[in-house]
This record gives C-alpha cells, sequence and structure tokens, in this order.
C-alpha cells in the first residue's frame, strides 16, 4: 500500500532537517529520506559551527540574520544547550587590498541593517589582543555573529522536527522521482513508493544526481575542504578570526575558539579542489598552521587532535539556487549553499515552508528572485 505525504524532502542535512522542522510545525506531513544512517552525516557534519550575517550578498544577510535568532535564542526557547557563544566575527587587514575590500563591502552591509563596524588597528586589537600587531591596518567586528556545536544543532533541530511529525527515512537511497503530466506524483527508493505533490532537493553535495530523475542538470559540484580542530585550552579569543589575504594554494582561512576550549580551523583551497574525496591530505595542516601562526603567534604551541575533509556543493557565482522548477510543477530546488549551509539553513528552512504553504512575503519574492535557479549566474560573492 503507498504512502501519502504532502511533501518529501530528500536530503537530511543542514537545510533538509530545518526544512521538515518548520513544515511539519505549520502541519503538513513530512518525509525526510536520506541515504546515510542518520541526520547530518553528508557534508553538514563537517561543518565547524560559525553563524554569521556577516556577508557580502543581501539574500544571505537576510537569511543569515534569522539563522542567529533561531540559534542564539535556542536555549531559552527550547531549553537545549547547543553550546552557543555570541562571539562575533572579525574579518582582518594587513594590506590596503584588504582593506578597501572590507571598507567597501560596509556599505551594503549597514544597508541590510548590520551591526559591524571598522576598527582601526589599535581598537581591532582591544577586541583580540592576540593578533600580531605589526602591520596590522585594522578589520571589521560584527558582535551579534557567532558559534555552536554543529553535532549539537543539527541534532536538536532533527528533534524538534520529529516532535513536530516529520518522519525519516535513513538508509534508503532515492532510485527514481514519477512524474506524470508536469508535474511530481512521486518518489520511489530502494525500500519503497511514496506519492506526494511535492519534492524538495536538499541533497547537498549529491543535488545533481537527484536532479538526473527529472531531467534537471543542476549546476551544483562538490569543492573539497578541510578543517581541523586543536585541544582544549583555556579561552583566550572570542571572535572568529577570518583572513581574506590569498597566498599560495589558499584563498583565505578563519578559526575560532569554541566555548570548549579547542580552536577550530579551516582554509579555502586556491586553485578549487572538485570532486568527492574526502579524505585528509598532508598539504593542509602544515598550509593552515603557518598562515594562522603568522597571524596569531600565541598558537604556535598549540597541539591539534584531528583534522577532516568535507564538501562544499557550490555554483557558478557563490550562491545558493533556491525555486520552483518552470518545467516540473512540485519539484522545488534548495542546493548550492556553498558550504554555508549550516549557517544559512535554519532562516531557509522557514523561507522552504512558506513556499509550499504559498505564503511568501514581499521580502521573500525578493530573495527568491536573486536565488532563482534561472539566473544568469555572474560574478562571485565577497565573503563567501
Amino acid at each position: 500500500m503507498n504512502q501519502t505525504y504532502d511533501v518529501i524532502v530528500i536530503g537530511a542535512g543542514s537545510v533538509g532537517v530545518p526544512a521538515a522542522w518548520s513544515m511539519a510545525k505549520s502541519g503538513l506531513k513530512v518525509l525526510v529520506i536520506d541515504k546515510l544512517a542518520s541526520q547530518g552525516q553528508g557534508s553538514n557534519k563537517s561543518a565547524i559551527g560559525g553563524i554569521r550575517a556577516t556577508h557580502s550578498d543581501p539574500v544571505k544577510i537576510r537569511l543569515g540574520l534569522r539563522s542567529l535568532e533561531i540559534a542564539s535564542t535556542w536555549q531559552v526557547t527550547y531549553g537545549q544547550d547547543i553550546e552557543w557563544s555570541t562571539g562575533g566575527y572579525s574579518f582582518v587587514a594587513y594590506t590596503p587590498r584588504e582593506e578597501k575590500i572590507l571598507k567597501e563591502l560596509l556599505v551594503i552591509q549597514h544597508e541590510q541593517g548590520l551591526s559591524i563596524d571598522w576598527h582601526d588597528a589599535s581598537d581591532l586589537l582591544e577586541i583580540i589582543p592576540p593578533l600580531r600587531h605589526d602591520g596590522l591596518i585594522g578589520g571589521t567586528f560584527s558582535p551579534q555573529d557567532g558559534h555552536c556545536s554543529p553535532l549539537l544543532f543539527g541534532h536538536v533541530l532533527y528533534q524538534q522536527a520529529n516532535i513536530a511529525g516529520a518522519v525519516f527515512h535513513f538508509n534508503e537511497s532515492v532510485t527514481d522521482i514519477e512524474t506524470r503530466g508536469g508535474e511530481v506524483r512521486a518518489v520511489v527508493t530502494d525500500k519503497g513508493r511514496y506519492e506526494t505533490p511535492v519534492v524538495i532537493n536538499a541533497a547537498g553535495a549529491w543535488a545533481a544526481e537527484i536532479g538526473t530523475f527529472v531531467g534537471h542538470d543542476h549546476p551544483v559540484r562538490p569543492d573539497s575542504h578541510e578543517g581541523g580542530i586543536s585541544e582544549p585550552v583555556a579561552p583566550f579569543l572570542k571572535p572568529m578570526v577570518v583572513d581574506i589575504a590569498p597566498a599560495p594554494g589558499s584563498a583565505n582561512y578563519y578559526f575560532f575558539q569554541l566555548r570548549t576550549g579547542q580552536v577550530v580551523f579551516c582554509i579555502t583551497p586556491s586553485p578549487s579542489i572538485w570532486g568527492f574525496d574526502r579524505d585528509e591530505t598532508s598539504a593542509f595542516l602544515p598550509m593552515v598552521a603557518k598562515r594562522m601562526v603568522r597571524l596569531m603567534p600565541r598558537l604556535a604551541n598549540l597541539r591539534v587532535r584531528r583534522t577532516w575533509r568535507g564538501l562544499y556543493p557550490m555554483t557558478p557565482d557563490g550562491s545558493p539556487i533556491v525555486g520552483w522548477s518552470n518545467e516540473l510543477k512540485g519539484y522545488l530546488m534548495a542546493v548550492g549553499l556553498c558550504g554555508q549551509g549550516f549557517m544559512l539553513g535554519p532562516g531557509l528552512g522557514e523561507l522552504l515552508a512558506r513556499m509550499v504553504e504559498d505564503q511568501l512575503t514581499p521580502e521573500d519574492e525578493e530573495i527568491l528572485d536573486i536565488l532563482s535557479p534561472t539566473r544568469v549566474f555572474e560574478g562571485q560573492e565577497a565573503l563567501k
């Protein structure tokens, strides 16, 4: 006997889980299907936990602000500790290039209501004393940004989605999406067939594979990024520190200290490393360590516990693809989060729920116009 759902979400990660939670709270009958053993086992478990609204793209700023609101108030609202810390984000500048970029971005960031300002070197060193003094021009600081445990936050979102009535099927692979008369009809897996009028593709790095079931060629491909974590040490660093200066082998890097004392860090490789390879490399740690210690010398004696590698589902312009298919009624894309699914997912999940319920606001319409699957892909977000 076939089972019927109002919505089927493919992918139980940083987009699929909050989307299921938001839709289930609204009374929709939701099924989430994931080929892995539990929620967040794809790219989500590789996230380092930062959540910021400090972007250069107005859409990401708006979604980020809502995600920040959800995460920062989670313990008060639901009584669940996600190790949230409102430590802020700081983008530092040691050359005129970075100074120019960061100061120019303040215009759009202020227009979007962000609490962020430029601080000259002496003021920035009061916020982040361990920074290297020589050569520091200054940097931006956004105090409302923060971080939490991605594992804890993903788990409590999953718990709340279950409480709201969402159904999750793990260890189950989608093998087809049935259509008829230009409309979605059902999702077929290796374990069953489920009827539905709406399918949300939230498959992260595997979104293009899901798109082939309905004849869509999604311009999303995975880019490998590596991260690491240190031993816990006494608190000394509150903000996430981001250095956007390019260097051989890397475009930028960033790090922060968890509430539990460990320092977490990541680097953006240049050129990009395309593909699904998630094996750690021998090049990552020496590269990122050299840059981090030069920026903050006191990190030199910090011992690293482990490193890992995750996938950024990238689009040609570095922004997500969100919208209904023009060719197939009921097929909704929420793909290509470009490594920012963890920080944008809660806000995006609510937007997806409003899309399915046909309750979009004028601001939603503006966001969807910018993220449209049919847009012209050009340019790159400056703070991707």
